[in-house]
């Protein structure tokens, strides 16, 4: 099948880069470009895209706001966010994964690592990785925001549910997760649907934000990194 992806951000050149490097490969497809938040939301609704490469900085609407819209709207379902950032200055990432953003991609990133990502993500798995992204994650949520009362925690969770929920947002996969507790991959990806399932998230990213804002997972104490 191919990949429809939506490329937004609001630098000419960088699209024109994207969609040379996303259109080599033989299971992606560019179905738009955006030069604005707002223009995303509206092709997303319009060209149906699987993945939408968000960069965050953008006039009319920032690609916070963008993702939040697309993920929000029930007819937009099956579209994944994978966010952009220049890492170490952008200081919205967690923001952007809270509205329901998949994972982020660092914009310097290497050509082949942009590619895999989109499948990553399109394939329903957020791009997590036990690296950048946990450290990342961990620097923005020390200060973090509370969730809502009604927001289930990890204490309506099993401990081995915690123990899973404790390698998701190290940024273990699901093969990874297995080897670490003795299960088999299905077995584990059973489990992070059910906490899934029982927090309300809408994936493996938002496990990761549950697991640092309730502080089952504490900066620090993720990857060794």
């Amino acid at each position: 099948m191919t990949i429809r992806v939506l490329l937004a951000d609001d630098q000419t050149l960088v699209r024109a880069a994207f969609a040379m490097l996303v259109e080599s490969a033989k299971d992606m497809a560019v179905v738009g470009e955006a030069g604005t938040g707002r223009e995303a939301v509206e092709l997303a609704r319009g060209e149906r895209a699987d993945v939408v490469v968000m960069d965050i900085r953008m006039p009319d609407l920032d690609g916070i706001e963008a993702t939040r819209l697309i993920a929000a709207d029930e007819d937009l379902a099956g579209v994944k966010v994978l966010v952009l950032t220049t890492y170490d200055t952008d200081e919205h990432i967690v923001e952007a994964l809270r509205a329901g953003a998949s994972g982020f991609l660092v914009k310097d990133t290497r050509p082949a690592e942009l590619l895999d990502a989109i499948r990553t993500v399109a394939g329903g798995e957020a791009l997590l990785s036990p690296g950048p992204t946990s450290r990342l994650i961990a620097r923005f949520l020390r200060s973090p925001v509370t969730a809502p009362a009604e927001s289930a925690g990890p204490e309506c969770l099993s401990e081995r549910e915690r123990e899973v929920l404790t390698l998701v947002a190290r940024g273990l996969n699901n093969t990874e997760i297995g080897e670490a507790l003795g299960l088999s991959p299905l077995t584990a990806k059973t489990h992070v649907s059910r906490i899934m399932g029982k927090l309300g998230a809408r994936d493996r990213a938002q496990l990761v934000i549950v697991a640092y804002e309730s502080g089952l997972v504490t900066p620090g104490t993720v990857g060794g990194t």
